[in-house]
């Protein structure tokens, strides 16, 4: 299965293969905008009542405008100047839009407000053409008042400017992160450069695969979730290689034959690779069945990631390896018949006593966990922004400035011949200020319903619960509050739904692999355990370091697929090791070697893979940053504390029942590990 990229011949095949699919792909793979969609139905619950409502409105005759509302503001008082300023500039826009309405002067006489709008562009770059322009007009104004341009047009704007030439940015900051991390790892001017154009033509593939996916499927695509596959491609690309290399190099001190030691190198990792690779696409793949459109289509996104990162790494990385030759890796050439350099015994107090070393790495695991209770799912549309946009600062504004004005108003669909039924129920409705008709066509109509509530809270989301509880069960309620509760509920169901699937699938690929049940479940709760640790760490420092005001609602089922998926995989890397060896030496010393053997390379395969994620910190979008931190800490402990500290100790101090119920006949456990050179110079593949 490995042979062909490590022939004399055969390498040159795979790489000439390659080279004549990446230009196939290139164009496939440059036309990744066309298919995708930041649409607000695309990051909806796919059957919530606020997205039928989208759909009913794409149906009538007309459009909703875009609305802007532009508030003046003035500590102790507006000026004369001041709303001349805001008249002349009233003027000016009324001219060019639809302004229907003269400036609202506040009842305290601090801030004079009115709406402008246009036709629905239908597009961003409408949208944010429409913005830049009102506030160009309101930027000339007198010192000392403030002009802020908000209302659901200004947000979508501003939302869509966060993610404008994200994927290029964040391929450019992951590629400089990786190779900054490879040199370090490498100490080589050149062996850092393999792996990482192998990984760039992994992504180049994955991206056309989403393209042509996409297109077949009318899968969801979001600039978010393709960035978040970047991430991934490059993230889990190089920790492949990094295996790759570390097991090559060891065989090449027994291989005088660059082939021989590439082919024995992918016939003991490989398996390895492919295993955990598949289990990562598996878990991710279990995400389709999320009603969330946008999470449903990151699980498919990311597991087509995977698999393209799978195929690259085991067929074209090799064969450029092997093709290089061993001075690839100057100036640290391995010698034939070399021994490696010894390391620090830095293990063996964890061996020392195992279940000790376990219990206190359980232990702290779970004492960060304890933040997750205090982890809050209800992250505010206007605390999304890492900064706080005008947009953001304007309804601030208004809130304090016009507080009986009521909220943001709800969209209701209904059957034309029910509108009076529903007008009705929504003006008898408790905390309801107003309901109007707003547009008819094509037997629907559609009604504006204005709370007393203020957006994004508590009450807003009772007064919306109250009108679907008694309105006709034809009416629909839609709308931007309405969006939230969905979004809310949606959460909490693909949460239940997906965390039991994705363990059962992991834990059906982990007992195939290990043919062991208590090795399998001991995986399976190490890495939930890292998940609830990374989750709860990162809720204490949002809150009280960061002052986020919570999290996105499917922040927890995301960061439990990743965490899993990954922490799986650096699970399997290490147990696949222990039982190549165990027969040989044993559990308990086939364990230590393992450790000794592959805890640097998981270490800084780990680190590699915490910092790619941990890229998504620098964007200026709050669920962005949380995702990426939460991400990078859960696997900075998979790597440096679970697999070598909790889970290697365990299998050591269960080693008596781990493998059940195969028993495979372990030698006589020695009582320490052979000699050093034995472990690092003669490692046995």
């Amino acid at each position: 299965m490995f042979t062909l990229p490590t022939g004399r011949r055969g390498k040159w095949g795979v790489v000439g293969v390659w080279l004549l699919l990446l230009v196939a792909v290139f164009p496939l793979a440059a036309g990744l905008g066309d298919v995708q969609s930041d649409d607000v139905t695309d990051q909806l619950p796919g059957g919530a009542e606020s997205t039928r409502v989208h759909q009913v409105e794409d149906r009538i005759p007309g459009s909703e405008d875009d609305e802007l509302i532009v508030v003046y503001h003035r500590d102790g008082g507006l000026a004369a100047g001041d709303k001349e300023a805001v008249t002349r500039q009233h003027a000016v826009l009324a001219g060019e839009f639809e302004v229907d309405m003269p400036p609202v002067p506040s009842e305290d006489g601090t801030a004079l407000m009115y709406a402008v709008g246009q036709p629905a562009s239908g597009t961003d770059a409408g949208i944010a053409k429409f913005v830049e322009r009102v506030r160009a007009v309101t930027a000339d104004r007198p010192s000392g008042l403030r002009a802020e341009v908000t209302g659901p047009a200004a947000i979508d704007a501003d939302v869509d400017a966060v993610f404008d030439g994200i994927d290029t940015t964040l391929m450019l900051v992951t590629v400089i992160v990786v190779a900054f991390l490879l040199i370090i790892t490498y100490r080589s001017p050149f062996l850092w450069l393999v792996p990482l154009l192998t990984v760039g033509a992994a992504a180049y593939l994955s991206m056309a695969l989403v393209r042509v996916v996409a297109g077949a499927l009318d899968l969801t695509v979001s600039t978010q979730s393709s960035s978040i596959m970047i991430v991934m491609v490059f993230g889990a690309g190089t920790d492949y290689a990094l295996l790759i290399v570390a097991r090559y190099r060891e065989q090449l001190r027994h291989h005088g034959d660059v082939h021989a030691a590439m082919r024995a190198a992918l016939k003991s990792v490989g398996p390895a690779i492919l295993a955990s690779g598949s289990t990562v696409a598996l878990g991710l793949g279990c995400l389709f069945v999320a009603d969330m459109n946008d999470i449903s289509g990151i699980g498919v996104i990311g597991a087509l990631g995977i698999l393209a990162t799978l195929v690259t790494m085991l067929t074209l990385f090799p064969a450029v390896l092997t093709a290089l030759g061993r001075k690839v890796f100057w100036p640290r050439v391995p010698a034939l018949a070399s021994t490696a350099p010894a390391g620090r015994d830095w293990w063996r107090w964890v061996f020392a006593r195992p279940l000790l070393s376990a219990g206190v790495s359980a232990l702290a695991l779970g004492l960060l966990g304890l933040g997750v209770l205090g982890l809050s799912t209800d992250l505010k549309q206007a605390d999304s922004f890492t900064s706080t946009p005008e947009s953001v600062t304007g309804f601030t504004t208004l809130d304090r400035a016009y507080p009986g004005e009521g909220g943001r108003p709800f969209t209701v669909a209904t059957p034309t011949d029910q509108v009076a039924q529903v007008l009705a129920v929504a003006r008898a409705t408790d905390k309801v200020v107003s309901a109007e008709t707003e547009r008819e066509g094509n037997g629907w109509s559609l009604v504006d319903v204005v709370p007393a509530a203020q957006p994004d809270s508590d009450a807003e989301a009772a007064v919306i619960k109250r009108l679907r509880a008694d309105l006709p069960p034809a009416a629909l309620v839609g709308g931007e509050g309405a969006e939230r509760v969905d979004v809310q509920e949606a959460s909490a169901a693909d949460t239940k739904l997906v965390i039991p699937l994705v363990l059962a699938v992991v834990l059906l690929v982990l007992f195939l692999l290990l043919r062991s049940l208590v090795a399998s479940l001991l995986v399976v709760a190490a890495v939930v355990l890292s998940w609830l640790a990374a989750l709860g760490l990162g809720s204490l420092v949002f809150e009280n370091v960061l002052g986020f005001g919570g999290v996105e609602p499917t922040l927890p089922v995301l960061v439990f697929v990743f965490l899993v998926a990954f922490g799986v995989d650096y699970a399997i890397f290490l147990v696949a090791r222990i039982a190549e060896d165990r027969k040989e030496f044993g559990t308990t010393v086939a364990t230590q070697r393992a450790v000794r053997a592959t805890a640097p390379v998981i270490a800084s395969a780990g680190l590699v893979l915490a910092a790619t994620f941990a890229v998504l910190a620098s964007l200026p979008f709050v669920p962005m940053v949380e995702m990426g931190v939460v991400v990078a800490v859960g696997v900075l402990l998979q790597t440096l504390l679970v697999a070598p500290a909790l889970l290697a100790p365990m299998m050591v101090g269960l080693r008596r029942w781990i493998w059940w119920p195969s028993r495979p006949a372990d030698n006589p456990q020695p009582a320490a590990v052979p000699d050093e050179s034995v472990l690092v110079g003669e490692e046995r593949s």
